[in-house]
């Protein structure tokens, strides 16, 4: 994919493609793990992802950013380590979720173990040990 906007697009056009085909490859990520299953946040109609009815990806209305759940000191070491890619996100970044921009590139192998880490963190143990046989 080009680096920038397509000429006559602008910014704003460009990040709405990329949004696009970065929601489908999230939404391939998740719903490839055990049971999940895709259903809004509360009010929302951003696709959010969840397994036996707990959250472990939720994406921003706007398509731009995403958060997962992440470990103890996984969301100090992103931000720190990648400023343009993570970010605490407001409301749940105080219990150690993590924010990603998908308006940007990114490492989607390394975004596949963060979701399904994430997903492990809430799915029952006996779905999280299906991980590990495939």
């Amino acid at each position: 994919m080009p680096a920038g906007p397509p000429a006559g697009r602008g910014w704003k056009g460009w990040a709405h493609v990329r949004g696009k085909d970065a929601a489908t490859r999230l939404r391939d990520i998740c719903l490839s793990l055990p049971e999940a299953v895709e259903k809004p946040f509360g009010g929302h109609t951003a696709p959010s992802f969840r397994i036996r009815g707990k959250l472990f990806v939720m994406t921003s209305e706007d398509g731009r950013s995403m958060t997962f759940k992440a470990g103890p000191g996984v969301q100090q070491a992103l931000v720190t380590s990648d400023p343009e890619r993570f970010f605490v996100p407001a409301y749940v970044g105080g219990k150690g979720w993590v924010g990603a921009r998908l308006d940007v590139d990114q490492d989607w192998d390394e975004m596949a173990e963060l979701v399904e880490d994430s997903y492990r963190m809430v799915a029952p143990k006996r779905l999280g040990a299906l991980l590990d046989q495939r």
